[in-house]
């Protein structure tokens, strides 16, 4: 591949084309998510058997389910605002340490409240992943495959989704004890996220962190040189950091609106795709409920591999020409009618094949859409100085709804039937499309001129932006200091 012209640092990533040193960022990250995902999900189905070994109630089954989610919660807020303040690769590293301390802990725990406990420490690992990975990735990408290169990253949740029943099966297929098979499916968790420990130390930081809050812009091209081979390279240029406080961010009305949009469709999402997820096994009781464990786990993989993994792929594939926030404007509309339908259609949750063809079309369109692009979008629309922190705000309240979904489900299952259930989850969907409404389309684009990083630094000098200029154009560059450049146009090079 012929070397890249030599640019501006913010210029050489974003029209760079795709090459190996952003394939091997992706492997990085989605080998982490990968973690992620099969740590979150497997749970439902060792649940099942947990609950039987130790005779738990509907109390602390739904516990069990949902305590990695709140600590994803907390591990979000916290290891987002620490990738801004210490920066993207000490956190990338920590939380991968979390992660098999947390997963070897759940595997070996000797009682309910030790296994929430290492639950928890799973969970807060899990969470601070989540806005590192995204972020990371998405400085790492170009302006016309960012979606591209950052939904590859989340996509390896498809097989976490695959894996997870997949051990499953083998275990309990080949004679493994109820009580060992669990253990075995935690402990597993630990495997990738050790894999990861040390190519996650190899990984250098940002070049845009380093160059942009840093001001340590000659080893961000140092960097990037080396990390790509010499495929990308940047010209060094005056370094211009940009900073906000925190205190800043969370009282200016655009990123408030933002951050409403972004974390607010994250929460209903994952209510809705969490809720629904991690109690497929019992939703699959519910209408078939003389099925065995192995025939449940294996109806679950169906699902998964014929429905989730083909949204997962499209999705990704797609996001760039579609439009991010089209794509989610899709998934969610989508979301509500399969989820009406099933609510408001009489004997649909009693017939076992209509049922679940349209509660796999439900989750096709729930990873083409919104569970793709509520991980993506955070990562593009803040400012440098706070994009890691509005993700893992995003990300947080997102894992803050999951809690919510997957602990209220049983709950309202017994109080509202499965129909009234899944009523509830369709008009949440409603309320996601509506909200997305508020959010700018990145796709295409420049981070800088997505984010506003232009307008960061006219904030600075003469205050910010105002939400009288439109969300949906972009950056707020009205308050840029006169420099001869129009609204909207790509940052100035470097000569």
């Amino acid at each position: 591949m012929a070397e890249t012209r030599a640019r501006g640092l913010p210029s050489a990533l974003d029209e760079a084309p795709v090459s190996r040193f952003h394939l091997r960022a992706v492997l990085v990250s989605g080998m982490g998510f990968f973690t992620d995902a099969y740590d979150l999900f497997v749970i439902g189905i060792a649940a099942t058997l947990i609950r039987q070994q130790w005779d738990l109630g509907s109390g602390q089954l739904a516990l069990l389910n949902s305590t990695m989610l709140a600590a994803a919660f907390l591990g979000a807020l916290v290891f987002g605002r620490v990738a801004d303040l210490l920066g993207r690769k000490r956190v990338y590293w920590l939380v991968a340490v979390i992660m098999v301390l947390g997963a070897l802990g759940s595997a070996l725990a000797p009682s309910f409240w030790v296994l929430i406990v290492f639950r928890f420490v799973l969970g807060f690992g899990v969470g601070g992943d989540y806005p590192v990975s995204a972020v990371l990735m998405s400085e790492y990408a170009n302006r016309r495959d960012r979606g591209k290169l950052v939904g590859m990253v989340f996509s390896t949740q498809a097989l976490g989704l695959i894996v997870a029943p997949l051990t499953a099966l083998a275990l309990l297929g080949g004679g493994v004890s109820d009580g060992l098979a669990w253990r075995i499916m935690l402990a597993l968790g630990a495997v990738p996220a050790a894999a990861v420990l040390y190519l996650r130390r190899r990984l250098p930081e940002s070049p845009r962190y380093q160059a942009q809050i840093q001001g340590r812009h000659d080893a961000a091209v140092d960097s990037l040189a080396r990390f790509s081979e010499g495929r990308v390279m940047a010209v060094p240029s005056p370094a211009i950091t940009h900073q906000m406080g925190l205190r800043s961010f969370l009282t200016n009305r655009r990123w408030l609106l933002t951050l409403a949009g972004t974390a607010g469709c994250w929460f209903l999402l994952d209510y809705a795709f969490y809720g629904n997820t991690i109690s497929t096994p019992q939703i699959i009781g519910l209408i078939s409920p003389h099925s065995s464990i192995m025939t449940t786990v294996a109806i679950q993989l169906v699902i998964f591999v014929v429905a989730a993994v083909p949204g997962y792929l499209l999705g990704t594939a797609c996001m760039d020409r579609v439009g991010h926030r089209r794509l989610q404007l899709i998934g969610f509309a989508m979301m509500a009618l399969c989820f009406a339908v099933i609510g408001l259609v009489p004997g649909l949750t009693t017939a076992v094949a209509p049922f679940l063809l349209v509660y796999g079309v439900s989750y096709f369109f729930t990873e083409f859409g919104p569970n793709l692009t509520t991980f993506v979008m955070p990562s593009e629309v803040f400012p440098v100085t706070m994009r890691a922190t509005g993700h893992g705000i995003s990300a947080g309240v997102g894992k803050l709804g999951a809690f919510i979904g997957v602990f209220l489900f049983p709950l309202l299952q017994s109080s509202l039937g499965l129909r009234g259930t899944l009523l509830l989850t369709a008009g949440i969907s409603v309320l996601g499309l509506l909200l997305t409404l508020v959010l700018p389309e990145p796709a295409g684009r420049s981070l800088d001129e997505v984010s506003g990083g232009e307008a960061l630094v006219g904030g600075l000098a003469g205050g910010y932006p105002s939400l009288g200029e439109s969300p949906s154009a972009g950056p707020f560059l009205a308050d840029v200091p006169s420099s001869g450049r129009r609204p909207g146009a790509p940052p100035d090079r470097a000569a």
